[in-house]
């Protein structure tokens, strides 16, 4: 049983799907501090110094002094801010996917069509070789 779990840990398909999910959690990181850190504060910027994650409605009631604060406090809120933010990070993940999905495709060779080995009689339409010039079910002579 122990050599059968160790066969399918080792398999090329489950260690590589693990090394790309690691990956893909680091890359997720990577594009969430390059959003919420670079990205947002520039457009919040250009757009009239917005904070897009202190950007909330209220439904408690009571005034809290950021989203922050209003999350640790467990008010009832829209948090729209948030919300933007990960619209964004999606869009860009999709976009940045998209790029190495194509580029990934280029890179793979065309699949070249094999040449036939075989060939249809035309006189009782079975399989043949290639090479034949006389059909051996039939017997009828195919020509060159």
């Amino acid at each position: 049983m122990r050599k059968d779990f160790r066969d399918f840990i080792l398999k090329g398909n489950l260690l590589q799907l693990a090394v790309a999910f690691i990956m893909g959690a680091a890359f997720g990181a990577v594009v969430k501090s390059f959003i919420n850190d670079l990205i947002m504060p520039i457009i919040g910027k250009l757009v009239g110094n917005v904070d897009f994650t202190n950007l909330y409605i209220n439904l408690s009631g009571q005034i809290y002094e950021s989203a922050t604060a209003a999350r640790e406090a467990g008010a009832a809120a829209i948090y729209y801010g948030a919300f933007i933010n990960t619209v964004v990070t999606l869009l860009i993940v999709a976009l940045v996917m998209f790029y190495l999905v194509r580029a990934a495709m280029r890179m793979q060779k065309p699949v070249e069509e094999a040449t036939p080995t075989t060939k249809d009689c035309p006189f009782c339409m079975t399989t043949i070789s290639i090479a034949a010039v006389r059909c051996p079910n039939c017997t009828s002579e195919l020509g060159s």
